[in-house]
């Protein structure tokens, strides 16, 4: 494994203040968004509100559905900010959601995982949800709109181009990658098409952290689904997991089936990123105590809390698209149909005779 960390190593990383191409953001905030990520905000449990930030163990963010009633899958495209503390117009996270955290440093990215009963986030019990991103579908993100930050790496706030969230019922990984270089663009580092493969394929690390709320440095993982093929002086050669899927789209009044990815599954990482210099605090708490009255209307407490009526469905539809597990350690061989949606990242280029499709991964 040493020798797997220095090929990493020997890659190079850029200072944290001069950051590579496609590191950065250069688009705009969402329309629900503030200018930039602000403390202090009122608390707004209607919020619309899609700007995350991730600074540390006791202030960070995740995307979640507005409402009760729907899946990650069913509201992909209209989730918004839900934040540990009274940041950004966001939503606040109930004190107790929340049953253990790790926060992790690396020289290419930041990430938050935690565990907890993310129902009163609005997420279905044993909706074991999906994945979320910058592009989505559409090209236009998931959720449209969305924006992340995150202060950890120079001190101050950073709107990054380049993240991916897994969350389900009890369970979320959340990454925004912070670096490159000529080996390792920020893309790939998030890479966003593994949505069935879960926290553990995709942000590989200790997940044996429940209870206990950590801050720690970290080796960089290879990204995800990238394996090393062969070590030949100073060439290294890697091959790249495609997710599995199967589907059919219909041409000419006929269904065609169709075949992507790989068939295997792999059975592990290329390599489990160990963490250092952790240090652990006893709980996360924003102390703001939240009440529901009868006509729907939420009272908070014990901070700038403001109180909040009004309607918290999104106005916005859905796109429908593919999401898997968050929770799972392997994939899942479902079947999609495209006669109501594309899998995120699959273009059908061009039918061939035969009866099958050529699909592009892009």
């Amino acid at each position: 494994m040493a020798a797997v960390s220095l090929v990493l190593a020997l890659a190079g990383t850029a200072a944290a203040a001069d950051f590579s191409a496609g590191v950065t953001a250069t688009g705009t905030m969402g329309p629900n968004n503030p200018p930039k990520p602000t403390l202090g905000t009122d608390v707004n449990q209607t919020s619309m509100a899609r700007l995350i930030s991730l600074n540390s163990v006791d202030d960070w963010c995740i995307f979640a559905p507005p409402e009760e009633g729907v899946t990650i899958g069913e509201s992909e495209a209209f989730e918004v900010a839900w934040c540990t503390k009274q940041r950004n117009n966001a939503r606040v996270i109930p004190d107790g959601t929340i049953t253990g955290a790790s926060f992790i440093k690396t020289d290419f990215y930041v990430e938050l995982k935690a565990y907890g009963d993310f129902t009163k986030l609005n997420l279905q019990a044993s909706d074991f949800g999906g994945e979320l991103d910058p592009h989505g579908a559409t090209g236009e993100g998931n959720p449209v709109g969305g924006n992340v930050t995150s202060n950890a790496v120079t001190g101050d706030d950073v709107n990054f181009e380049e993240w991916m969230s897994f969350i389900s019922y009890n369970q979320v990984c959340f990454r925004i990658c912070t670096n490159a270089n000529d080996t390792w663009d920020a893309a790939i580092m998030c890479e966003h098409k593994l949505d069935e493969m879960g926290c553990n394929f995709v942000m590989p690390g200790n997940y044996d952290f429940n209870g206990t709320f950590e801050s720690c440095e970290g080796e960089v993982a290879y990204p995800p689904g990238v394996y090393i093929t062969a070590i030949e002086g100073s060439s290294t050669g890697y091959s790249t997991f495609a997710q599995f899927f199967t589907g059919t789209i219909t041409e000419g009044g006929s269904a065609v089936p169709y075949t992507v990815g790989t068939t295997v599954t792999p059975s592990s990482v290329q390599m489990t990123p160990s963490s250092s210099n952790c240090k652990t605090t006893k709980t996360i708490s924003n102390g703001i105590s939240l009440s529901t009255g009868a006509d729907g209307s939420v009272s908070a407490s014990g901070g700038a809390a403001a109180t909040q009526t009004g309607d918290s469905s999104s106005g916005a539809s859905s796109s429908s698209g593919s999401s898997g597990s968050s929770s799972s350690d392997g994939g899942s061989d479902g079947a999609l149909s495209l006669t109501s949606y594309f899998h995120e990242g699959v273009t059908v280029a061009a039918l061939i005779a035969g009866g099958a499709a050529v699909v592009l991964l892009s």
